[in-house]
């Protein structure tokens, strides 16, 4: 459930995070991990109760729409398979989040969306209406970012 209306009284964080670029590791990356810890400690610390974090995962379409260039695609459900792999994807990496919450005892909500995650970002930012906006590094160097 997205809900866009604010709750009265309580500070509402946005927290953009992605899976880690590691092939073969389907966990947050470290720095949406660490952005995550940034803002427990630094700013939620102990008033759980007045904040509420929004999660958002962006999933970046392939521009090929394949990421697995050696599989073989043989049959129509080898693509919707390919389609709910990747949802799995998006779902597990936020349930680990979900879950950092509940044990915590913040208040939270994560949804998936699919597009640029630039845009995405910026488009629910401005839906969504957060007091805060947080970020990890995108692990580029200096002259990259």
């Amino acid at each position: 459930m997205e809900t866009t209306e604010p709750e009265a009284n309580v500070t509402r964080i946005m927290l953009a995070v992605n899976e880690s670029s590691i092939k073969g590791y389907p966990h947050a990356s470290i720095s949406s991990r660490g952005a995550f810890e940034w803002t427990i400690q630094k700013i939620v610390r102990s008033n759980t109760s007045g904040f509420k974090l929004l999660f958002l995962h962006v999933q970046a379409p392939h521009e090929d729409g394949f990421e697995d260039m050696d599989s073989i695609y043989a049959f129509p459900e080898d693509f919707k398979t390919m389609k709910h792999r990747d949802q799995t994807r998006g779902l597990h990496l936020l349930e680990y989040f979900v879950t950092r919450c509940h044990e915590i005892g913040v208040a939270c909500e994560a949804w998936v969306k699919e597009g640029d995650p630039k845009e995405v970002i910026c488009r629910q930012a401005k839906r969504m209406r957060p007091d805060l906006l947080v970020v990890g590094n995108r692990g580029l160097g200096p002259f990259q970012r």
